[in-house]
């Protein structure tokens, strides 16, 4: 490591984490070249072209490269029709979109895997102050079922489902900050398969940090509609913003109804030269949700090294590109964040300070020097600071940048107790 000066203990650490883990980073790469296969057999199918990449300006009619991107996106992920647009602003303008194209006034939603993330709270009007606009303020009824022992509780879901009538059941696939396990693709298989024999609810599945990381999605299991982020998994660390929805055709087009307005849909929208870079990033998709997948299980083998609890374990099978650290002291949380951010390739300098961050109830730090402002497919670490301290680390472009990042965060931890 003669470029950076990292302490012989961390290294010999780093040593034992990367012997422990081999066979874990061999399934990665078996699944990442399944999927990469399956994304590139899309774009062949599709005919995508150079011409699919030109700009369109004001209304966008006629956009040949945006209906290829969603037609390419669609058969990636197993979906009948696909909306993959740089106009959504992130994940939850994304998952709200699809929330207000499926449900109406008096309509339930009923969320199976307990409280979801913070930030989708207020479009629900779970949280927040009334009278903004949320699905609440327009007569959608809300109901959740709580996890039990930290695991879907399917009797309980099976209750709900006969004692009122449900329009959209609603699951998190990823953990958000919760210390819970990620849900596997059979898992959200499993609450499909209780939902559909008590109800005829719609499914959606928020489906952020786990696209690519399994060989199927949830649509393969029964959901009818899936949705995320771009500045994660399905952009490839290429795509500057934007989001999808993707499943069912008549599903889909309700939601292009609320992205947009009634009688236009999907047919407008321009792409102001940004098609190039969202083709490029699905098509470096698998590979990057790889080498994220490679830091997280780095990641988890290392500080288990260092005598820290991780969720999920190194040995665990992985449903997200999610890595929580139970860091036990505030104070060890925010030495981790800015030994991580030291290691980054923009913004090395900066020293992350917790602070107060819109849609979250405690103070958040965050550590991520990322090309992308916010991108969470670029090795970065978030917190609330809020018992059990626990730090939520994600991304990674290429596994052996991110290891420094991830060797420094170590270090200024041992460094703190030391």
């Amino acid at each position: 490591m003669s470029f950076f000066d990292i302490d012989k203990r961390v290294l010999d650490l780093s040593e034992r984490a990367s012997l422990k883990i081999a066979d874990r980073l061999a399934i990665i790469d078996s699944n990442t070249e399944y999927n990469q296969q399956k994304v590139l057999r899309a774009f062949i199918d599709n005919n995508v072209s150079e011409a699919h990449f030109g700009e369109s300006t004001g209304y966008g009619y006629g956009d040949r490269g945006r209906e290829t991107l969603d037609k390419v996106f669609a058969q990636s992920v197993g979906a009948e029709s696909a909306l993959v647009r740089h106009s959504f602003a992130c994940g939850t303008h994304t998952l709200t979109v699809a929330l207000f194209g499926l449900l109406r006034p008096g309509d339930l939603m009923l969320s199976v895997t307990g409280t979801p993330y913070d930030t989708i709270c207020p479009s629900i009007g779970i949280t927040g102050e009334q009278g903004r606009g949320s699905l609440i303020d327009f007569g959608v009824k809300y109901a959740e079922v709580p996890l039990k022992d930290e695991k879907p509780d399917l009797e309980g879901i099976k209750d709900a489902l006969l004692k009122q009538d449900v329009k959209l059941v609603y699951i998190q696939r990823s953990r958000g900050y919760s210390l819970r396990d990620s849900l596997s693709v059979e898992e959200i298989g499993e609450i499909i398969k209780v939902t559909k024999e008590n109800s005829n609810a719609l499914i959606m599945v928020d489906n952020c940090y786990g696209e690519f990381v399994q060989r199927s999605e949830p649509l393969a299991v029964g959901a009818d509609i899936i949705a995320g982020s771009l500045i994660k998994n399905p952009g490839g660390g290429l795509a500057k913003n934007g989001g999808y929805i993707a499943g069912k055709e008549e599903l889909v087009e309700l939601c292009s109804y609320r992205m947009t307005t009634p009688g236009l849909g999907s047919e407008v929208g321009a792409t102001l030269g940004m098609n190039r870079n969202l083709f490029m990033g699905l098509f470096n998709a698998p590979h990057v949700t790889g080498e994220a997948l490679k830091t997280a299980v780095f990641t988890a083998a290392l500080f288990e090294e260092m005598g820290f609890e991780t969720t999920p374990t190194s040995s665990q099978d992985r449903y997200d590109i999610i890595q929580a650290l139970k860091l036990r002291e505030p104070e060890t949380l925010i030495n981790f964040c800015k030994g991580l951010q030291s290691g980054s390739p923009v913004d090395s300098f900066v020293v992350p300070e917790p602070w107060d961050m819109p849609g979250y109830d405690s103070k958040v730090i965050m550590a991520a020097g990322a090309f992308i402002l916010g991108s969470s497919i670029e090795l970065s670490a978030d917190a609330p600071l809020r018992e059990p301290y626990a730090v939520w680390m994600q991304g990674g472009l290429n596994f052996h940048s991110a290891k420094i990042g991830i060797l420094l965060a170590a270090q200024e931890v041992i460094k703190g107790v030391s």
